[in-house]
């Protein structure tokens, strides 16, 4: 099987590409990632089949080798807030969520416009707490 490095790859849009350490880049669909696999990073290392596409060549079954580290994981480890300043930020957090529960209490999903931002703060929140 061919390897090479995620080059770049959109999660809204669906698809990016691939960098064959041997050979042109090709194509790649969120169908052809790893269940429960979102998106890739660039510069992640893969594994991937590769077919013919209509637009030329597409990898299929993309296997995850070695994903790289992650310099802001590790730059936040070295910075850990205080506990104080994680005081105000849950409970900023916390009315977020709430407007988003009303929401849904509603019987509506959340806007994007606010979506987004607390996905955001809930992702940087659980690095927070892992670090």
């Amino acid at each position: 099987m061919p390897t090479g490095k995620v080059k770049w790859f959109d999660a809204e849009k669906g698809f990016g590409f691939l960098s064959q350490e041997d050979g042109p880049d090709v194509y790649v669909r969120s169908d052809a990632l790893p269940e429960g696999t979102p998106t890739l990073k660039p510069g992640t290392r893969v594994e991937f089949g590769i077919a013919q596409g209509r637009r030329g060549d597409q990898a299929l079954q993309v296997r995850i080798i070695d994903a790289p580290a992650s310099v802001a994981r590790n730059q936040r480890q070295a910075q850990k807030k205080r506990p104080d300043e994680m005081v105000a930020i849950v409970e900023d957090l916390i009315r977020l969520l709430d407007g988003v529960g009303e929401a849904y209490r509603h019987d509506r999903h959340p806007d994007r416009r606010t979506s987004a931002p607390v996905a955001k703060l809930l992702r940087a929140l659980a690095d927070e707490l892992e670090s």
